[in-house]
């Protein structure tokens, strides 16, 4: 679905993106795993348009998005949903409010189906009866999964994460991973999450791709990066500060 061919990117002479290649299959979970300040979130924000690269490539469905101008880009976008780190809600508003917010600025639907819209998609990802509540009332975890029915509520053919556990205990992380699964199972969508996070990785993805010095230094299945002898890969995942990858 989304193809990248040798992306480069820097800012202020250093090299963010320094030739990333790869590819997201349609309807599947790609993950896309390094250290922080590797580029992971420079990278999505070049997928979804909102980067330009110095130089590469990126087609989804066989469509240059490095080449579009802003009207192009603005009707991509409509296509993705996103889940930001810690959420992102509007705190001045209501959980209903935020999730109908995309609604609202890119749709004229009833004001009746609205909220239609908005029980279904939190129900989606296991609430319900909330939506009059404030962002400030609700845990870390229900943010996450009020963000998500928000990134859902467009029907979007592609969700991007950034850091969905980022802040959450073990036992809740566990959850949001599971409620990326069933969502991603019965939305048939496809799902980019970038993430640190070695188990929620293991747990969801179909394709894993590392990213490290501005490049994808291994990508595959679970089973390939669980066996992977690449000794970068093998430190990150095994958490050790011994190797290849220096900690300054």
């Amino acid at each position: 679905m989304i193809k990248i061919i040798d992306l480069k990117k820097s800012f202020n002479d250093k090299k963010v993106l320094d030739g990333v290649n790869m590819e997201i299959e349609k309807g599947k979970i790609t993950v896309i795993i390094g250290r922080s300040g590797e580029g992971k979130s420079v990278l999505i924000k070049h997928i979804i348009g909102l980067l330009k690269p110095d130089s590469g490539e990126i087609f989804l469905d066989g469509h240059d998005m490095t080449r579009m101008n802003e009207m192009e880009l603005n009707e991509v976008r409509r296509r993705f949903g996103m889940l930001f780190q810690g959420a992102a809600l509007f705190d001045s508003m209501t959980v209903g409010e935020n999730v109908a917010f995309p609604l609202r600025e890119h749709t004229d639907m009833p004001e009746a189906d609205l909220k239609q819209t908005i029980r279904e998609k939190l129900r989606k990802v296991g609430l319900k009866d909330i939506e009059q509540m404030m962002p400030a009332d609700l845990s870390g975890g229900m943010k996450k999964r009020v963000g998500l029915a928000r990134a859902i509520a467009m029907d979007p053919e592609i969700v991007l994460f950034d850091e969905p556990t980022t802040g959450l205990d073990p036992i809740m992380a566990d959850n949001i991973a599971n409620l990326i699964l069933d969502t991603q199972r019965d939305l048939k969508t496809t799902y980019i999450v970038i993430t640190h996070d070695i188990p929620l990785t293991y747990k969801i993805a179909d394709k894993i791709a590392m990213l490290h010095e501005g490049k994808i230094v291994e990508q595959g299945d679970v089973d390939y990066i669980r066996d992977c002898s690449n000794p970068v890969l093998r430190q990150f995942l095994e958490g050790k500060s011994e190797g290849p990858i220096k900690v300054l």
